[in-house]
């Protein structure tokens, strides 16, 4: 299920809810479904029995103080110095409607606000029904019978003559419970807890609470206090005041809520847009891919069908071949056992010629199967119906005449020290290979010992190229074969001398000897450059400059090159012992 759903699904949840939390009967307690019995109210407003609540498990964060230590073996000095343990923790309750925490106050249960509305809620219903049921307000023993008006008490039959016998009350309008039935509305006197025979009918200001005479001479003697009717509209606004911006706040949530609904409605229509755009694109390119498949599976069955033509073309050449071989042996076998001297020495030119033809004819001998055809899943293969499709199937092979060699160890390298080249494939158009799977063969043996071959190892890039690698053991000159598909490519064979040590540079790697002899005249380099008002070196610009920095030994422009200069000394350009030495 989307976050989409489970929202729109929680608000209505939420909504029906509303509605039936306001009709819900406020007379009955929510747990258990019964009327009433001493109805507390919790902080988050909702109204439960004292026994219901009673029954719920009770929770606190922090453990007992002192529940896990044991004081009793502390001597004396320690139990003087223990640090004084801090008050237990408040327990608390979740509110079985909304689960909200409550903490109790240090009395727990009982000591909760008592819902007075609840009860007369209850009261009315009790009225309503046919069986009444009612306990005596004054006596708690009988079943209340009659209503006081004026004190606002349901009376048993005994209490109510003893209300008539007495002169303080014996004027009080009493009516039958039975005839209260049509009332909407009764009210009910709320006793002082603190004293159950006082009705509480004053408020105190300084501790903000409702009591009774006996308390106001009492407990509360010192306290300002006033007459409930008094000060009920003052703390009457107040509470209008938070309603009305509860109220407030409530609409706002409903705007909130709604907007939810309507964001959440337009984020499913969205997304069930872009679900329909994805499927048409997946449907569009599964299209597009599923012709390209059709179109490549076709182009794959005409290169089959060209190479098995050209198959059946080597075959038909090969058994022609094949036949005139036959026709030619049994005509000379026939002549070699059944001809005459003169026979043999007259028919002699005729059959060498033949079969020097027929055994000089070039063909393909290891016919085998054209495996050039290669499928590119990564290759572009254009755009179809808006989409860029991969994949190709790949006809190219490499043409040895195409394929080049590239790397420093060509034409020299050194006794005992690593070395390469690197082959390139070309097809037939000179365009480089993009893939490997060539047969590469390279070997590697002396020009002047038949014994002496140099094992080189062939590494496929994957990408058209091979790099060659070896380790000359012995000096010398070496002939260099490499093949693809058993033709020497281009510049193969080739000549590579094996050298038996590198030769340092002895001279010095500079732009010109001007500068590096400090413009000494007489100062000369390898490069054979001059400059003109007497200079025998090399300079910037001049005749013979190589143009770049190079070795004053040898000339060379490769600052970690060999030295040209042979053993004997002779060198390729000038004698090292004319060169300029910082």
């Amino acid at each position: 299920m989307s976050n989409t759903q489970g929202l729109q699904e929680e608000m209505t949840s939420v909504q029906k809810a509303l509605p039936e939390a306001k009709e819900c009967s406020r007379s009955k307690c929510p747990l258990c479904a019964q009327l009433f019995s001493a109805p507390k109210i919790l902080p988050c407003l909702h109204t439960f029995c004292t026994a219901c609540l009673e029954l719920l498990e009770p929770f606190s964060d922090l453990g007992l103080p002192g529940e896990d230590s044991d004081s009793s073996s502390e001597g004396p000095c320690l139990q003087s110095f223990r640090q004084p343990q801090p008050p237990s923790p408040l327990l608390s309750i979740l509110c079985p409607v909304c689960d909200a925490e409550v903490d109790l106050p240090p009395g727990g249960i009982k000591d909760l606000t008592t819902d007075h509305m609840a009860r007369k809620e209850v009261l009315l219903e009790t009225l309503q029904g046919e069986g009444l049921g009612l306990a005596c307000d004054l006596c708690m023993d009988g079943e209340a019978v009659k209503h006081c008006q004026a004190c606002r008490v349901c009376l048993c039959q005994f209490c109510c003559q003893a209300h008539k016998r007495q002169k303080k009350t014996a004027s009080h309008p009493v009516v039958e419970l039975q005839d209260l039935k049509g009332y909407t509305h009764i009210e009910k006197p709320i006793q002082c807890l603190l004293h159950p025979s006082e009705e509480l009918t004053l408020f105190c200001e300084q501790c903000d609470m409702s009591v009774c005479q006996e308390c106001v001479v009492g407990k509360h003697r010192l306290h300002p206090y006033n007459f409930t009717s008094n000060v009920i509209h003052k703390h009457g606004d107040a509470i209008r005041e938070l309603l009305k911006i509860t109220q407030l706040n409530m609409r706002t949530l409903e705007g909130a809520l709604s907007r939810i609904e309507e964001v959440g409605s337009a984020l499913s229509s969205h997304v069930e847009g872009v679900a329909r755009e994805i499927c048409a694109f997946a449907d569009g390119y599964v299209k597009a891919v599923e012709e390209h498949r059709d179109r490549l599976l076709k182009s794959l069955n005409e290169l089959k069908v060209q190479k098995e033509s050209l198959l059946h073309l080597q075959k038909a050449q090969l058994l022609q071949l094949f036949l005139d071989m036959q026709t030619g042996v049994e005509f000379t076998e026939h002549l070699l056992t059944n001809g005459s001297d003169v026979e043999i020495l007259l028919t002699k030119g005729v059959v060498e010629n033949r079969l020097s033809k027929l055994t000089n004819m070039d063909c393909n001998t290891h016919p085998v199967a054209d495996d050039r055809i290669h499928f590119s899943p990564q290759k572009k293969a254009g755009v179809y119906h808006g989409y860029e499709i991969f994949g190709a199937v790949l006809n190219k092979a490499a043409h040895p005449a195409k394929c080049v060699l590239q790397g420093a160890d060509l034409g020299s390298t050194h006794q005992n020290k690593p070395a390469g080249f690197t082959l390139v494939c070309k097809d037939a158009s000179d365009e480089p290979m993009d893939r490997g799977g060539e047969p590469v063969q390279v070997s590697i043996f002396h020009k002047d010992r038949k014994d002496c071959v140099i094992k080189a190892s062939v590494s496929d890039n994957q990408d058209g190229t091979y790099h060659i690698s070896y380790i000359p053991e012995e000096p010398g000159k070496y002939k260099v074969c490499v093949f693809v598909r058993g033709q020497h490519v281009q510049g193969s064979p080739f000549t590579m001398i094996v050298k038996k040590k590198f030769r340092p540079h002895r001279g010095v790697f500079h732009c010109c000897t001007f500068c590096s002899s400090g413009g000494q005249k007489a100062a000369q380099c390898a490069c054979a450059g001059v400059m003109p008002g007497g200079y025998q070196g090399c300079g910037h610009g001049h005749k013979g400059h190589p143009g770049a920095p190079h070795w004053s030994c040898c000339g060379s422009v490769a600052e970690a090159s060999e030295c040209s200069i042979v053993p004997s000394g002779e060198t390729l350009g000038r004698s090292p012992l004319r060169t300029v030495v910082l």
